[in-house]
């Protein structure tokens, strides 16, 4: 699935329209932990998270991920921003639950696999 599907299926705000949003999402991971996430998210994922500092972004381009989604409301910190820019990582923000978001990227078939 494309990440340009998810943004338009669940409505989310992109905050880095240069972005790439054609890349490919091969599954979804959910965490707050950045050690949990580097230990088990997989390339191609996207992750839900709360967390709105700076290394989101090393820990997404570490484990080359489709994107970040920030849930809650969240919104990424303005050096966070300035660097998911430079570094090509999609942003996304949804005034959802992870819980809510989660159940709905599971219905348009993602998975933590």
């Amino acid at each position: 699935m494309k990440l340009q599907e998810i943004i338009d299926s669940l409505s989310l705000k992109v905050e880095t329209p240069s972005a790439d949003l054609n890349r490919e999402v091969k599954g979804a991971y959910v965490s707050d932990m950045m050690s949990d996430v580097m230990g088990n998210a997989k390339d191609g994922f996207i992750w839900i998270t709360i967390q709105v500092h700076l290394n989101i972004i090393a820990v997404a381009s570490l484990k080359n991920l489709s994107g970040i989604i920030l849930v809650n409301s969240r919104v990424p910190a303005e050096d966070t921003l300035k660097k998911a820019i430079e570094e090509n990582i999609p942003i996304m923000t949804t005034p959802l639950s992870a819980f809510d978001l989660v159940g709905m990227l599971y219905s348009l078939g993602l998975r933590c696999r």
